[in-house]
C-alpha cells in the first residue's frame, strides 16, 4: 500500500510513524527542501502545478493531503486521470471556501451562526443593521489562525477588503458575533465505504487566534456530546468526506453548539490522540483513505492535554531544551516538527495523560514552558 501526501508540513510528518507501523509506504510531495516531513519527501514541487502533482501521483494507491490549499483544477485533474483522491474535490471545496461551506451547512440543517455573503458595501451595511451594528467579516478563502477574520462595526472597517474583493481578491462573507463560552472540536473519520467513527469531544483554548491547548475530553460535555456526535457524522456524510474531518464549534452562553469551521485533514485539535487514544488521528486517516476498517477511538487515560509550542526558543532549536524538559517531565511526550523557531509559529507540542484533568494540564503546561523564549 502506497499513500501519496501532497504537502510537507507537520501533519504529513506525523503520518510517518503510523505508516511505518502499518507497513504503508508514505510518499510526500513537499513544497521545498528541508520541510517538516522531509523524512518521507520523495518529490519537491509546486502543488499548484497540475503536471507536478500528476507526476507525483503515478504509482501511489491514493492521494491525500497535508493541507486544503491544492487548487480545484489540480484536484479534478487527478480524478480525471483515474487517481484515487481522498478527500475528493467535491468535499474539499467546502473546506477551501467558507461561503460554500456556510451554504452547505444551511442545506444540511447543521446549526451555525447567522451569516450572509458580502458582494458590496450595501450587503455589509444591511447585515450590520440587522445584527446590532457588529459582525465578523471573513475572507472566503485563504484564512487561518485568525488571519482573514475581522470584527467590524461599520462598512468602513472593511473598506480595504471590499475594495480588494471588487478588484478580484478573495470573496467575503459576514457572520454574527457569537456570544460563546468556549470553543470545541469534534473529530470524525470516515472511509469511502461509509463507516465512520468519532473521538470524544475536546475543548480548544485559543491565544492570539492560535490554538494553544486542547483538553480531552472537553470538561462537562456529557450533555452536548451526543449532539456534536450527530453533527459531525451528518457533516461528514453530507459532504462525502473521506479521511479525518475536524468540525470546530462554538458552545454559546445559552447552551447551543454552532459550527464555526471545518478542516478536512488531521487537525491540531486531534494531536492528543497520538498519546491519548487507542488509534491516533494520523493512523485513522491512513486507514480511512485506504478504505481499511477504522480503529477504536477509546481513551488510554481519563484525561489528555495537548499544549502547543508556539514560537519556540528565542535562540537555538527545540532539541537544545530536551535535556531539561525530559528530565523534569519523564511522563510527558514531546513532539517536535523540525521547524525553525519563529514568533507565532507552531514548532511542536507536548501531551500529558492521566486521571485528573487539572493535574494533567499542569504537567503539560510545565513541560511546554521549557521551550518558551
Amino acid at each position: 500500500m502506497i499513500v501519496g501526501v501532497v504537502g510537507g508540513g507537520q501533519l504529513a510528518r506525523m503520518m510517518i510513524p503510523a505508516a511505518v507501523e502499518l507497513g504503508i509506504e508514505l510518499r510526500v510531495l513537499a513544497e521545498g527542501e528541508g520541510m517538516s516531513a522531509s523524512l518521507a519527501a520523495t518529490a519537491v514541487g509546486d502543488y499548484h502545478d497540475a503536471a507536478t502533482v500528476l507526476a507525483f501521483a503515478e504509482g501511489v494507491d491514493v492521494v491525500t493531503f497535508d493541507h486544503e490549499h491544492v487548487p480545484q483544477a489540480v484536484l479534478r485533474a487527478l480524478v480525471e486521470a483515474g487517481h484515487a483522491v481522498h478527500p475528493g474535490p467535491d468535499a474539499l471545496r467546502f473546506a477551501q471556501d467558507k461561503r460554500e461551506m456556510r451554504a452547505k451547512m444551511a442545506e444540511l440543517g447543521a446549526p451555525q451562526p447567522d451569516w450572509a455573503p458580502v458582494d458590496s458595501a450595501d450587503d455589509l451595511a444591511l447585515f450590520l443593521a440587522d445584527h446590532g451594528g457588529v459582525g465578523v467579516v471573513k475572507t472566503a478563502t485563504g484564512g487561518y489562525d485568525g488571519k482573514g477574520v475581522r470584527v467590524v462595526r461599520s462598512v468602513e472597517d472593511a473598506a480595504d477588503w471590499l475594495e480588494g474583493a471588487a478588484a478580484g481578491g478573495p470573496r467575503l462573507l459576514v457572520e454574527e458575533l457569537v456570544d460563546f463560552r468556549r470553543e470545541l472540536a469534534q473529530l470524525v473519520a470516515r472511509r469511502p465505504s461509509g463507516e465512520a467513527v468519532v473521538w470524544p469531544l475536546v475543548q480548544t483554548v485559543q491565544r492570539d487566534s492560535i490554538c494553544a491547548e486542547v483538553l480531552a475530553p472537553a470538561p462537562d460535555a456529557a450533555r452536548i456530546q451526543p449532539v456534536v456526535d450527530d453533527i459531525a457524522r451528518q457533516v461528514a456524510e453530507g459532504l462525502g468526506v473521506t479521511g479525518v474531518l475536524a468540525v470546530e464549534l462554538f458552545e454559546t452562553t445559552d447552551g447551543r453548539v454552532l459550527v464555526n469551521e471545518l478542516a478536512m485533514r488531521p487537525h491540531n485539535s486531534g494531536h492528543w490522540t497520538i498519546d491519548g487514544s487507542t488509534t491516533s488521528q494520523f493512523e485513522q486517516h491512513l486507514r480511512a483513505v485506504l478504505d481499511l476498517p477504522l480503529g477504536s477511538t477509546g481513551l488510554l487515560a481519563p484525561a489528555s492535554v495537548m499544549v502547543n509550542v508556539i514560537g519556540g526558543p528565542a535562540s537555538g532549536a527545540m532539541a537544545d531544551r530536551y535535556a531539561g524538559a525530559l528530565a523534569a517531565h519523564p511522563d510527558v511526550k514531546v513532539h517536535s516538527y523540525a521547524k525553525a523557531t519563529r514568533a507565532g509559529r507552531k514548532v511542536g507540542h507536548v501531551t500529558a495523560i492521566g486521571d485528573d484533568l487539572d493535574e494533567v494540564a499542569y504537567r503539560a503546561r510545565a513541560a511546554a514552558a521549557h521551550f518558551d523564549a
